[in-house]
């Protein structure tokens, strides 16, 4: 009986551990920044780790060009390329908590916390 108290501290001091990894993550995935680009950076976007866009820059001679289709053919390649990475960033940064811990299915819990 008493084992079974040890290993549910031993469980409740790694949710602890976890809870403060996890909110440190975050933090850093807030901090990142990741960019996609089309039509050999006719258009570039900027997203945050949080999958906001912060920027997007489009050619002048592409909008002089007043093709209106291209650009919008663009754009969404762009962003698209740049929340991809995004994804991909956090995922990672979020996936690096649960490695070394000893948790049933720990990892895909972590790696989809706040990536969906």
């Amino acid at each position: 009986m008493f084992g079974g108290l040890k290993n549910l501290a031993n469980i409740m001091q790694q949710a602890g551990e976890i809870k403060g990894k996890v909110a440190a993550a975050k933090e850093r995935v807030s901090k990142m920044r990741s960019e996609g680009s089309a039509g050999p950076d006719l258009v570039r976007i900027v997203v945050s780790g949080e999958m906001t866009v912060l920027s997007v820059s489009i050619d002048q001679y592409l909008i002089a060009s007043g093709n209106r289709e291209l650009i919008e053919q663009l754009v969404n390649a762009a962003a698209n390329a740049a929340l991809q990475k995004a994804k991909s960033a956090a995922a990672a940064e979020m996936a690096e908590i649960a490695e070394g811990m000893n948790v049933p299915g720990l990892q895909d819990a972590i790696a989809k916390m706040g990536m969906g």
